[in-house]
Order: structure tokens, then sequence, then C-alpha cells
């Protein structure tokens, strides 16, 4: 398994026994386990509640837009703290600080945009 191929048989070779090993595992789980389906256990589950109506449902599109402004904050944190732990470093000082900055401003002109739109408004 010397040369240049013989490193992508051998990741070749991991990759099939582990998903040989998935595979077996998931089929095994099939032939052993329990099997009695029942009509209450075949209905839909929401959170312990009987499901009633149909399973249409219309939601609020002011819900997706405050998941997607949390999704802006967490990368933003996500950006933060590598940042704080090297701007002491030498050699990173002003660079990062402007870097920084205008991603920051970004971030702003976001929130801004948001606001403007009345999207952070809760009624």
């Amino acid at each position: 398994m010397d040369g240049y191929y013989g490193s992508y048989v051998l990741v070749a070779a991991l990759l099939a026994i582990g998903v040989a090993i998935v595979a077996g595992a998931l089929f095994a789980n099939r032939l052993l386990r329990p099997s009695r389906p029942t009509p209450d256990k075949l209905t839909t589950y929401e959170c312990g509640v009987d499901p009633v109506g149909d399973g249409w449902a219309q939601s609020q599109v002011r819900y997706y837009v405050f998941t997607y402004l949390y999704v802006v904050f967490a990368v933003d944190a996500v950006f933060l703290f590598p940042w704080a732990t090297i701007f002491d470093a030498p050699g990173y000082g002003l660079t990062t600080l402007v870097e920084m900055f205008v991603f920051l401003g970004f971030i702003a002109l976001g929130i801004v945009y948001a606001w403007r739109k009345r999207v952070l408004t809760w009624t």
C-alpha cells in the first residue's frame, strides 16, 4: 500500500468499514426491535397533545426574521471571540481593529435596515 494511491485505498477501505458497521447496526436494530403497531402509535405526535384539524397551519413570517437575526448575532459572536483572543498579540493590533470595525459596521447596517423595515417590532 505504498505509493501515491495507497493512502487513497486505505481511506476508501476505512470508509467502507465504517459504512458497513453503521449499516450492520441499523439492520440488527430492525431485526431485534419489537413491532406492534396500533392505531394510537401510528397517529401524529404533537408534544403530547392530540392532533386537531388538518396539517396545514399558517405561521407569521416575523418569527423567521427573528430567527435570522438571531443567527446573524450568533455568527457575530463566533467571530468576536477569536478576535478578542488575538487582539493583544504582537503585530495584530491596528489591522484587526480596523477589520473588526468594518465587520461590525456591516452588522450595524443590517440592524438599521431591520429597524427601518419595522421588523423588530413585536405586535
